[in-house]
């Protein structure tokens, strides 16, 4: 039994040895490789920080939209049974399997002034195409799914005794969610917003075919790739790296701290 054991932590040793490779030695060689002083020129690029901090806003934005209407879908999935339950989730876990260049397809097909629902938001003024508004919904059609799967997750984390416990002392349904549900399970809730707010700032796919216009990070990267190579798309892909991973850090942080409270 001891000798199985030491062979399959051995296994899992060299897989994770092998997958952290597999991630860090991409970033490794991006940093070592990037022109420094192009990078100063990038960092003084008007259009590159404004392409960077229209990725950032736009997935914040997203990001809090997703939250807004995927928690309490989640919380209704996590705590009810109903007829056509596994439909819906089948729904909702489509945008995960429809490659992105796709969905800027369907989406540009939905919201062209062409199209009926285009027209009506015309109308009322309302444009989409080529606007951050279109960089929005692309991004949360792509990241939707996983604000959901982890606010739903979080929520069966959470004993449905509690919840009968507090009703019963006379607490609302309401009141209930407020202050036992959502107090256990707001570090998932949390972790699903960080992973909607990565993959929403990473979205390139569906929003290029949506709005190329006006840029955001993947989509100016790609533009100088193109236009000028490698030499001068790194140190863009670099500085939105390292932002990144410096929101990302700063949202693990604030997860591990609510962790180290209880």
């Amino acid at each position: 039994m001891k000798g199985k054991r030491d062979l399959i932590h051995s296994l899992s040793m060299i897989a994770g040895i092998i997958i952290i490779f597999f991630i860090v030695y991409p970033i490794f060689i991006l940093v070592s490789t990037t022109d420094y002083e192009i990078l100063g020129e990038t960092i003084r690029d008007s259009s590159v920080r404004d392409a960077i901090w229209t990725s950032l806003s736009t997935g914040s934005i997203s990001t809090l939209i997703s939250a807004f209407l995927g928690v309490p879908l989640a919380y209704v999935l996590a705590r009810f049974e109903f007829k056509g339950k596994n439909i819906v989730e089948s729904i909702l876990d489509i945008p995960l399997v429809i490659p992105h260049t796709v969905v800027g397809i369907m989406l540009l097909s939905m919201l062209s002034p062409r199209s009926a629902v285009g027209s009506i938001l015309q109308y009322i003024g309302l444009e989409v195409v080529g606007t951050k508004r279109g960089i929005v919904l692309a991004m949360m059609f792509v990241s939707l799914p996983l604000m959901i799967s982890s606010a739903k997750n979080a929520f069966m984390g959470v004993s449905g005794k509690m919840e009968n416990v507090s009703r019963s002392l006379g607490a609302s349904h309401i009141q209930t969610i407020k202050n036992v549900t959502l107090p256990n399970a707001y570090r998932g809730i949390l972790t699903g917003m960080i992973l909607t707010w990565a993959r929403s700032i990473s979205e390139f796919g569906a929003v290029v075919i949506l709005a190329y216009h006006p840029m955001i990070a993947p989509t100016i990267i790609f533009d100088r790739f193109n236009s000028y190579g490698l030499k001068y798309s790194r140190p863009i892909a670099l500085l939105l790296i390292i932002i990144s991973l410096i929101i990302f850090i700063v949202f693990r942080m604030l997860t591990l701290k609510g962790d180290s409270n209880d």
